[in-house]
């Protein structure tokens, strides 16, 4: 195996020169590999074309700097490109799909345990960058945001890629500013007159929430949530979602279950004043909504892959919409690369 650049002084960037890609089978065959090592937190690259990764000094150590999806000066960009999250520690392994940041190379795993049960998140349709990047058009053709503007092309004016519009938010912070503004007044004046219950799925089981000032206060919840903004819905983890240090199990439960809420607009539903408890059916059926997550589900072979943070928040006992699979006794992970297995 190649040894990896040291980093220079100043934080200077040092571009990893050696080849340490791994070239891929022709289509329709097969490459084996073996992990010798346990791996934490690891992401399995791939893309047409060789990919530009550096080396950088941050004090404490190196780190490796992997390809930006907003900076459009990147060396990557104008390539195709795709990641599997995985970590692989005491024999059990965790890997996923995700489409929280990005829509790119069309990937899918499949999973099988040494007692010769499978578990599978297939992914998107082979062709699914350009058809969820016209239905991003006609997206903007209905409701003028800048839907369109998520999909991003390579020289050719080849679709490669689409953002989540969380990471859109870096290209273009006001794009979507003023999106949710209506939809979450119309949220805060239902639940000042009315009670929203939080199904935390704990120990604690329901939770009753109301507006009270410009906060909704949760029973048992150490804090209370304020009005949150565009980007607090895309992404989750900033305005009134972010966890903070000290939070209680009630408030770290409610978080993803009343973000997730939002994102799919489902709290002015009939039956949407218990969070989680509608099923897929209902998400994404009105405006605002999260239509990146809602075209992306439309192309998922099996619904599955997260197409925000939470997306694996889901009623008790029904549906799943992450891409997991995950076991203590593995066999192998199979992973089928530009389309989805036959």
């Amino acid at each position: 195996m190649p040894s990896i650049p040291v980093a220079g002084i100043g934080n200077t960037a040092v571009q990893v020169t050696q080849n340490i890609a791994i070239p891929m089978t022709s289509s329709g065959h097969t490459l084996e590999l073996t992990l010798p090592i346990s791996m934490s937190s690891g992401r399995i690259y791939f893309s047409e074309g060789a990919m530009s990764f550096y080396m950088m000094s941050i004090g404490t150590g190196d780190c490796l700097v992997q390809p930006s999806l907003t900076n459009l000066q990147d060396a990557n960009v104008g390539l195709k490109w795709g990641f599997v999250e995985f970590t692989y520690t005491g024999g059990t392994i965790y890997a996923n799909i995700s489409y929280v940041d990005f829509v790119g190379m069309i990937l899918g795993i499949l999973l099988t345990v040494t007692d010769g049960t499978t578990q599978s998140a297939a992914g998107l349709q082979a062709d699914s960058v350009i058809n969820i990047c016209n239905d991003l058009v006609t997206q903007t053709g209905t409701d003028g945001y800048p839907w369109s503007s998520m999909c991003l092309a390579n020289t050719t004016g080849t679709p490669i890629r689409v953002l989540s519009p969380g990471n859109f938010y870096y290209l273009n912070a006001d794009a979507f500013a003023k999106y949710w503004h209506s939809y979450v007044d119309q949220v805060w004046a239902q639940y000042t007159t009315s009670i929203l219950t939080i199904n935390t799925q704990t120990d604690y089981r329901d939770v009753s929430c109301t507006v009270s000032g410009d906060e909704l206060v949760c029973n048992g919840d150490n804090r209370g949530y304020a009005k949150p903004s565009a980007n607090d819905i895309w992404g989750c983890n900033t305005g009134p979602f972010a966890i903070m240090d000290g939070d209680n199990t009630i408030h770290k439960a409610v978080v993803p279950r009343l973000c997730a809420a939002f994102a799919r607009s489902t709290l002015l539903l009939d039956g949407g004043n218990v969070q989680p408890s509608l099923n897929s059916a209902s998400y994404y059926t009105i405006d605002p909504t999260n239509h990146y997550s809602r075209v992306i589900h439309q192309y998922e072979v099996d619904g599955k892959g997260y197409a925000f943070p939470y997306d694996n928040v889901n009623p008790d006992g029904n549906e799943n919409a992450s891409g997991i699979v995950s076991s203590g006794n593995v066999a192998n992970l199979t992973i089928y690369i530009g389309a989805p297995p036959s």
